[in-house]
């Protein structure tokens, strides 16, 4: 005989043995079950032989049953009942009491005179459940006014400073491990004192020739002074780097030897030499570049 409870218990099995495969596999930042799909088929297995062993009980049961006699049925049947009335007994007093609701035979002392058509109003309780839930949303907006407005709780705006910088600080995080996603549009002026030396590694290593290990200038035009041809700031800088300058003038695009993170460091240690003024440093070329505010 099938009930309720075996269905409980065939779900019960499932969630048991996926928390099992959860808690025991190790899957890194993924669950067992997406790291390795091999799972999802274990389940199925398992959820047939859940079904499978509740299908045996209960034809056994259902079999022995069968066996009984007529009397002996009868003295199965009440204990059933009287087992099934005892069970979730206080829980379903206490459901009932949330309800507060009059039985049928009792509606009549609750009638209303209010008759329309036939349709008869009742006076019933609020139901306690709904009261108490009412008088709970009062505590919680006392609670809530004290502390957002007498303790001085954060406010929206606090809360959003505070997620912004925290997402910033996400940013940064994932921009440090994923060097190869930087681009014009999104590079930034680096000062460490590692990305700088780097970037001075590869300045002295492909740029001092034609623009000299001081940034003066030879071939190319003298880096340390405030006139830049196609701009001045780093995105300009690393633009230049990575794509090349202006055509027929010999700066080739270094984007096919360098990798974005060495772009950006060596466009921000170029950046470092301003106002460095080496001597016998070529004429400023290009216009004067003012930062904006």
């Amino acid at each position: 005989m099938k009930s309720a409870y075996s269905y409980l218990r065939v779900i019960g099995y499932l969630i048991l043995a996926f928390l099992l495969f959860e808690l025991t596999i190790d899957a890194g930042d993924k669950m067992a079950i997406e790291a390795y799909p091999i799972i999802g088929l274990v389940l199925l297995v398992i959820l047939f032989f859940a079904i499978a062993f509740e299908a045996i009980i209960g034809t056994v049961r259902n079999t022995m049953y069968r066996a009984l006699s007529a009397e002996a049925k009868e003295r199965h049947d009440l204990a059933k009942q009287e087992r099934e009335a005892k069970r979730f007994k206080k829980l379903k007093a206490w459901y009932h009491k949330q309800l507060d609701s009059k039985p049928m035979e009792k509606e009549e002392t609750i009638v209303l005179d209010h008759d329309y058509d036939g349709i008869k109003e009742l006076d019933n309780n609020l139901p306690p459940w709904w009261i108490n839930l009412f008088y709970l949303t009062i505590i919680f907006a006392v609670g809530y006014m004290l502390y957002y407005h007498v303790f001085d709780g954060p406010t929206q705006e606090m809360e959003y400073d505070r997620e912004v910088a925290a997402a910033a600080i996400a940013v940064e995080e994932y921009k440090k491990n994923n060097p190869d996603l930087i681009d014009a549009s999104s590079v930034e002026m680096l000062t460490e004192e590692s990305d700088l030396k780097a970037g001075k590694s590869i300045y002295d290593t492909n740029c001092a020739v034609c623009h000299r290990a001081d940034g003066g200038g030879g071939i190319g035009p003298n880096l340390t002074d405030e006139y830049w041809i196609l701009g001045g700031d780093i995105a300009s800088v690393y633009n230049v780097v990575a794509e090349g300058g202006r055509s027929g003038k010999g700066m080739i695009a270094w984007k096919g030897e360098l990798n974005p993170l060495e772009m950006a460091q060596v466009s921000s240690y170029i950046l470092t030499m301003q106002g460095t003024n080496p001597a016998d440093a070529k004429e400023p070329e290009g216009d004067l570049y003012v930062p904006e505010e």
